[in-house]
């Protein structure tokens, strides 16, 4: 599902969450990078996925970015922060975004096989829950699309 157009600050976001990507290669977990930006444009908490690092499945770049821009701010509520992420979250990441009060995702890559901002299900935008986000599909998608593709790749190879 398309969403409104993007600014040149979230293709500048981006930029941190693609070398938050990068660093989880050292780990050998998948190339997924998050960052969270306060309401202020500034850079609040980052996260890669960290999942073969720490032997953690809810080790998601989503939710170890959101538990490091709370611990920062203090509070769960990260009311006024924007999400930026270089592959659409997941069903498990798009709940704890809601739960969060996250109101804006930027993302890169879509994941069609699981993903939750509009390609499987649409989480983000659910009218039942209690918090609906606004989501920037698409940016720097062939990037991001890239970093994965050469990751698993190298893991057939």
């Amino acid at each position: 599902m398309p969403g409104p157009l993007p600014s040149a600050r979230h293709e500048a976001w981006m930029d941190a969450a693609l070398r938050e990507a990068e660093r989880a290669l050292a780990t050998a977990d998948v190339p997924i990078g998050a960052v969270i930006v306060g309401p202020n444009g500034q850079l609040l908490a980052t996260g890669r996925n960290e999942r073969e690092a720490v032997g953690d499945p809810t080790a998601h770049a989503e939710v170890v970015a959101i538990r490091a821009a709370a611990a920062a701010l203090g509070s769960w509520r990260l009311d006024g922060c924007t999400l930026v992420v270089t592959l659409e979250p997941c069903a498990m990441c798009a709940g704890a975004i809601v739960l969060a009060r996250i109101p804006r995702v930027v993302f890169g890559a879509w994941d069609e096989k699981a993903g939750a901002a509009g390609s499987v299900f649409d989480v983000l935008r659910e009218r039942r829950l209690n918090h609906w986000v606004e989501v920037f599909p698409g940016v720097r998608q062939v990037e991001s699309a890239a970093l994965l593709q050469r990751f698993f790749s190298a893991q057939r190879a």
